[in-house]
């Protein structure tokens, strides 16, 4: 944590200040969002396929939007989208827990999704603008405060959540609102370098059109929806399988803990130390390459834990529900480790360094219909697996993805894809 620190105190103090942010509003949403679905359900009483509608529109909201946020972040610059997206969480999250008719939480939820299609990729390019030649170093210490976030914020929402639920939603609108003061007195304002492409009066839709032509980057995104939706079965498929085998008693509620405990703590520990061995030792595509089959090889001790009897229960049966969940949920911790800062910056050259917010945005969006599709066909697999009796088809299934996404990301490092000169990655503008 030592070296961390001063890694950060290196950088120059906006940097300092999108960490401290990121954390922030990590904090934020996350002491909300677990506990929203039991309050629409329970306190609210709304039937089941309303909670769904309500979470959704936040999610559509969010991804959705990504490519139009980033778009204006490269037009007016990052910080009036980081400013505006802070502000309309602020109004979102407060309006959550003050709200009790379904027409005022759809509108309310779908705030709060905007607010981060609006700051999301403008946060990443501000990074990776000031950071400069260090990106890679600081998109490692960006993930330190991001999973920090995650990990406290639901412990703080458990505590406040058990005086009231209007309360978290309360405190976390706060929150935003104390974000969005300091960044409105202490962020520097911050351009992309194509400010001039702007002045000329660059059309949106020639902006696009100029980015979906960027094959490579394409490319790139695309084989990289598979780290996405290898990473969402931390919160998916792992927790089912422990509930499938531990119950949803105590125990079980444990080993789920685990699962969050383990993935956050060993990023927090180990991020800067596994990217700067990576960063002296492989290439950025190689890493990326090693990251996805290290996703990929963090299905394999649920697959053999499927050879191995069931025990009736008591302790081995525990053991055999939390172990293998929480070795994946380790080695898949990893893989991000690997895979993050070098996916981040490689998304900037594939830019070449050009509406860098708007690459931020459409990638965004293309992992985001990744992940929509690719939990819904695990959820598939999940039920097809137990009804027949194969409880090994849905670990073979996501092993597979992660080795192929490997496979492809090596290819694209191999073929040159993935370092292609600025002059051949600027989109075209009019």
């Amino acid at each position: 944590m030592k070296s961390t620190l001063t890694q950060v105190r290196s950088y120059d103090r906006s940097v300092q200040l999108l960490l401290a942010n990121q954390f922030t509003i990590n904090l934020g949403f996350y002491m909300l969002m677990p506990y929203l679905a039991q309050h629409l359900s329970g306190t609210l009483g709304l039937a089941g396929w309303l909670v769904g509608l309500v979470l959704g529109v936040r999610n559509f909201s969010q991804q959705g939007m990504f490519l139009v946020g980033g778009t204006l972040a490269d037009r007016f610059g990052y910080k009036p989208l980081i400013v505006a997206g802070c502000v309309l969480r602020t109004v979102g999250f407060a309006t959550l827990g003050l709200v009790d008719s379904v027409a005022a939480l759809l509108v309310a939820s779908a705030a709060t999704g905007f607010a981060g299609a609006l700051f999301n990729p403008a946060v990443r390019a501000y990074l990776a603008a000031d950071a400069g030649e260090r990106r890679v170093e600081a998109f490692a210490l960006f993930n330190v405060f991001y999973q920090a976030g995650i990990l406290l914020g639901p412990l703080v929402g458990m505590l406040l959540t058990g005086v009231d639920f209007r309360v978290t939603c309360l405190v976390s609108a706060a929150v935003f609102a104390l974000l969005s003061v300091v960044q409105i007195r202490a962020l520097p304002a911050r351009r992309g370098n194509d400010a001039a492409d702007r002045g000329a009066g660059a059309g949106m839709l020639a902006q696009w059109r100029g980015i979906v032509r960027n094959r490579a980057f394409l490319l790139f995104s695309s084989a990289m929806i598979g780290s996405y939706v290898l990473t969402f079965q931390v919160y998916l498929a792992l927790p089912l399988e422990v509930r499938r085998l531990g119950g949803d008693g105590g125990s079980g509620t444990v080993a789920v803990a685990l699962l969050f405990a383990v993935s956050g703590l060993t990023t927090i520990l180990g991020q800067t130390r596994v990217t700067a061995w990576c960063t002296a030792h492989t290439a950025p595509g190689q890493a990326l390459a090693r990251g996805l089959l290290c996703m990929g090889l963090a299905f394999v001790p649920l697959l053999a834990a499927t050879a191995l009897p069931v025990p009736g229960g008591g302790v081995a049966r525990w053991l055999l529900a939390a172990v293998p969940p929480m070795l994946a949920a380790l080695l898949l911790a990893l893989g991000t480790m690997i895979a993050y800062p070098f996916e981040m910056d490689t998304i900037v050259r594939l830019s070449g360094d050009r509406l860098v917010a708007t690459h931020y945005g459409l990638y965004n969006t293309i992992c985001g219909v990744g992940i929509t599709v690719g939990n819904l066909l695990t959820g598939v697999a999940l039920d097809a697996a137990r009804a027949a009796g194969m409880s090994a088809l849905p670990w073979l299934a996501l092993l597979l993805l992660g080795l192929g996404c490997s496979g492809a990301l090596y290819g694209l490092h191999r073929a040159g894809r993935l370092t292609r000169p600025a002059a051949e990655a600027r989109p075209v503008v009019a």
